[in-house]
């Protein structure tokens, strides 16, 4: 038997993230090698120095880049940690609070958030510590994922009549994309920053080169399919022009067979077309929010909220008396496990049943839907697991990872979007709440944050769908703005990391 398109889809995605797996972890042991022999060189070499002219003009060429970095954060260096006040603004906040303005509308067209990007411009611009920088994007992007929400909420499938948000999705992706980033968590407190960055840069721009090659495709295909429909409109204008000259002549009931005949050998169907009672009930269910896979995620997330603010951590000592490497420590992170691994087979029963309900009554599916068979729903959440320990261990927010992957899939780049602006309204509120009880949000600039991530991502959102429609309804821009967000967030780390070592302050593992 063949296999659906949506498990060869499956078994390229999952390749895709394996073979991302394995360069990254060859890339730290070469790194570390590497590393290492330098290490060696320098010891033995330490009073010997020998240069020739190409590695003078080298020298030259790092202090004139080194020069123009430090400019960048010339006035960082004696701030205290915490930061300081906001009032009276000064000049630097004005250009930190444009660009992430900048970044943000750029962001919400993919609903990827942007932190990434917002990080980097904290940091080199605000001149925040990356204690507090990771904060305040944090809530930043709660601020547009909350805007993206609430002006996705209400839309429609485009080739479906459904909610634009596909909470089978999310309700696949999210428990397991958590339980990887857990996982990636602990990688990241073990590996150097510098190793971390590396294999950072390189996942992302790999998957930002990816998402635009895809984008292009899809606005190639795009292309096609607008200069048929006008071809086919023209046709349909001039076959109405015949009939109604038909019509003048006499010709009454000859033209009003052929108009019949035509409509119903379009390439939409049948005027009637009967339904079963089972298929009329799915749909009429599918026209709907489903409010209780929408309480599921929710319980999901209040669970897993309230453990880690018991285990503590940071600035809040855990009210249990939990200290870090513990026996407790350990066995909170093994129930959050187990509950989300309890979610979700609850989420892989539900939708694996929904599946044979659908095979049984004929269920047309569009382009970009997933069926959730048994296969599936093991292939993807693997996959999802995979994204959000990429997340977890290089502290990156999972939607610059999971937007990707959902074009991956092969789902809408619409309902991609959407599914993604949710998930990150989960994460980040979740997110958001920790560092509130651990006394890492300098409150003055989150107010002005999440202010400007939410008005941003309204302007952003409203923005590229009004150029969407002056220019035919192209989705492929908003994987467009998936693939610039992704490569800038690569190039803005990079800055950051090169301005880090040059003060000094790489951190240690």
């Amino acid at each position: 038997t063949e296999r659906s398109s949506s498990e060869v889809v499956g078994t390229k995605v999952l390749r895709k993230c394996l073979t991302a797996l394995v360069v990254s972890a060859a890339v730290v042991q070469v790194c570390a090698y590497a590393s290492s022999i330098l290490i060696e060189e320098r010891q033995q070499h330490e009073e010997v120095i020998s240069q020739d002219e190409d590695e003078a003009i080298g020298g030259v060429i790092y202090d004139i880049a080194r020069r123009v970095l430090m400019n960048i954060k010339e006035s960082n260096s004696d701030h205290d940690e915490l930061h300081r006040p906001l009032h009276p603004i000064e000049t630097r906040d004005l250009y930190g609070f444009f660009f992430a303005t900048l970044g943000l509308m750029v962001a919400a067209g993919g609903g990827i958030g942007g932190g990434g990007m917002l990080v980097p411009i904290y940091i080199l611009v605000l001149g925040f510590s990356t204690k507090y920088a990771i904060p305040l994007s944090n809530v930043t992007v709660f601020g547009g994922a909350m805007a993206n929400t609430i002006l996705n909420w209400n839309k429609r499938h485009p080739l479906a009549d459904r909610p634009l948000i596909d909470w089978d999705l999310i309700l696949v992706m999210e428990p397991l994309t958590i339980s990887g980033a857990l996982m990636g968590a602990f990688i990241n407190k073990l590996l150097p920053e510098k190793y971390l960055i590396i294999c950072l840069v390189l996942l992302l721009s790999f998957t930002g080169f990816n998402t635009l090659k895809k984008a292009k495709k899809m606005y190639k295909k795009e292309s096609i399919l607008i200069k048929e429909l006008e071809a086919n409109s023209n046709e349909k204008e001039s076959e109405l022009t015949k009939l109604a000259r038909k019509e003048e002549h006499g010709n009454d009931e000859e033209s009003e067979g052929s108009l019949l005949d035509n409509m119903e050998s379009s390439e939409y169907g049948p005027m009637d077309e009967v339904i079963d009672d089972d298929l009329q009930k799915i749909l009429d269910e599918e026209r709907s929010m489903p409010f209780s896979k929408i309480k599921a995620l929710v319980l999901m997330f209040i669970v897993v909220l309230f453990i880690n603010l018991m285990k503590g951590g940071g600035s809040l000592p855990s009210p249990l008396g939990i200290t870090c490497g513990s026996t407790s420590f350990w066995l909170s992170n093994i129930i959050i496990l187990v509950w989300i691994g309890l979610v979700s087979v609850f989420a892989r029963n539900v939708l694996v049943q929904q599946y044979h309900k659908k095979q049984e009554v004929n269920f047309k599916y569009v382009e970009g839907d997933i069926k959730w068979d048994e296969r599936a729903t093991v292939v993807y959440p693997f996959v999802c697991m995979f994204a959000g320990f990429f997340a977890g261990m290089f502290g990156i927010g999972g939607g610059i990872v999971k937007g990707p992957l959902m074009l991956e899939m092969g789902v809408h780049p619409a309902v991609s979007s959407a599914c993604s602006a949710c998930m990150i309204l989960f994460t980040s509120f979740t997110a958001t709440t920790s560092f509130i009880v651990f006394g890492l949000l300098v409150k003055e600039y989150a107010y002005i944050c999440f202010s400007i991530g939410f008005l941003a991502t309204i302007v952003g959102q409203l923005g590229l769908n009004h150029v969407m429609k002056l220019l035919g309804n192209r989705s492929s821009f908003i994987a467009f703005s998936i693939g610039t967000v992704v490569l800038l967030s690569a190039f803005l780390m990079t800055i950051q990391y090169i301005v880090s070592v040059a003060e000094g302050h790489e951190s240690q593992p």
